[in-house]
């Protein structure tokens, strides 16, 4: 392939999806199009403004994607695609054969387990991926090497804190599909030491006190710069706290953000939570926030040994990679 290709994302968006898949996808077709390739993006997008704009905005055309893999491939003819790039855990196991058996190369973007896709490269941006077993080793980018970026956070640097009262910023992805952004703002009122926290909520609700909760914002990566203390789940956006080097607690909401969460917390990257249940109802993740509201050094010292961890260039690499299927005679 050329920088004069046309490339696919098959990816979705919405309430229960999560935003995670499309975020990473705008990323790498971010460095696709800086290069002169054609991006389309292949799906749905529901219930989520920010999601669709976050297209939009970069003028990246969405197209309905048919669920059955033959028709997934009509559509990439139809389009005159030369590369679809897989990003679903929803997607029948066979797409990527039928896409591959219709001439066009394919990159999945894994987390951990295939799910039974075949794919010309596979691309698992999980830190640590690289140490874990695969059935295609020879074929797959692993590791935080490879971690996507979108352009708002490449560009930006932290902003160092200093104030007296710690600034924390709690976010759950674009659309909380698990709904625990309230929880997490009790537990943060719960440790009785002052602080100023930003809660990223798509459904608002009332905390009361020094927490200001507002709707998904393109103003995110902004927010996460100047924070002294992020709570979030060990999502897609841990790349960009980890590029950033902003302190954060993690926990998760899903079982496929485990393995990055032990990962992360077992390295000092980040400090545990535990899962998000109720954690105002235990003492543990309300010690664990209060401890790091108290303690500058503390909360520091988990940024220190985030920093540096995702470089900021692993959507080149990927898409080096990507461009390279057509040359090697595929």
């Amino acid at each position: 392939m050329s920088g004069s290709a046309r490339v696919g994302f098959r990816c979705d968006a919405g309430v229960r999806a999560g935003v995670g898949h499309l975020v990473r996808c705008v990323a790498l077709a971010e460095e696709l199009a800086a290069r002169g390739v054609e991006v389309v993006f292949l799906g749905e997008v529901r219930g989520s403004e920010w999601a669709r704009a976050q297209l939009g905005e970069r003028g990246f055309p969405l197209v309905a994607a048919p669920p059955e893999p033959v028709r997934l491939a009509a559509l990439a003819c139809e389009l005159r695609l030369d590369a679809v790039v897989l990003d679903s855990y929803e997607l029948p196991p066979e797409t990527g054969a039928v896409l591959r058996d219709a001439r066009f190369a394919v990159l999945a973007v894994v987390d951990g387990d295939p799910l039974g896709q075949e794919a010309d490269l596979y691309l698992d941006q999980n830190l640590g991926a690289e140490r874990r077993p695969f059935p295609a080793p020879d074929r797959r980018l692993a590791g935080a090497r490879y971690a996507l970026l979108r352009d708002s956070v490449r560009r930006r640097g932290r902003v160092a804190g200093g104030g007296d009262v710690p600034r924390v910023l709690c976010f759950f992805g674009g659309t909380d599909s698990a709904g625990v952004a309230p929880a997490w703002a009790r537990a943060l009122s719960a440790t009785g030491l002052p602080f100023s926290a930003t809660v990223v909520s798509p459904v608002p609700f009332e905390a009361g006190g020094p927490i200001t909760v507002i709707p998904p914002t393109d103003r995110l990566p902004e927010l996460m710069a100047a924070a002294d203390l992020v709570v979030t789940a060990a999502g897609s956006a841990i790349w960009e706290l980890l590029h950033l080097g902003v302190p954060t607690a993690l926990t998760w909401v899903a079982a496929n953000q485990l393995i990055g969460y032990e990962e992360l917390v077992g390295r000092g990257a980040a400090a545990g939570l535990g899962p998000a249940q109720d954690p105002a109802a235990g003492s543990g993740p309300v010690q664990v926030l209060a401890r790091l509201l108290a303690d500058p050094a503390v909360r520091e010292e988990h940024g220190r040994r985030a920093g540096g961890l995702v470089d900021g260039r692993g959507r080149e690499r990927v898409a080096d990679a990507l461009l390279a299927i057509g040359r090697t005679g595929r």
